[in-house]
């Protein structure tokens, strides 16, 4: 995703990941693109959870695990499943549409944005 580092670094609330993907692929993606160690120990995986997105599970351990209650927790997500998983969670969600196409993320509730530039002052509106 061009200009993530860049979002990350202007972020200064405590971030991880939930993804539906299996810890060894996260492992291979985070570490060809460099992110990997910059997410130690906050990696967390579907197969963690009972049930997959788009139930709330994924996200609820994520914040329970980074000690925030859910009602405090930003997502950011691509996925309509995704969306409706932090929605269903009490989360407030950003829906990453780089195509322009947000329709399918704005039905499900996240407030989309099309340019990983917008997300750090997007997080901080949404706190």
């Amino acid at each position: 995703m061009p200009g993530v580092v860049e979002a990350l670094d202007g972020i200064e609330l405590p971030t991880c990941i939930a993804s539906s993907g299996s810890q060894e692929k996260m492992r291979l993606t985070l570490g060809l693109t460099g992110l990997q160690d910059r997410f130690a120990g906050r990696i967390f995986s579907g197969e963690e959870v009972p049930r997959g997105k788009p139930a709330p599970d994924l996200f609820l351990h994520a914040a329970a695990r980074m000690g925030t209650p859910p009602g405090e927790c930003v997502v950011v997500e691509d996925s309509p499943f995704g969306v409706a998983a932090a929605t269903a969670a009490g989360m407030s969600v950003l829906g990453y549409a780089p195509d322009g196409d947000d329709e399918r993320l704005a039905r499900e509730g996240a407030r989309t944005f099309v340019s990983m530039a917008e997300l750090p002052a997007l997080v901080s509106g949404e706190r």
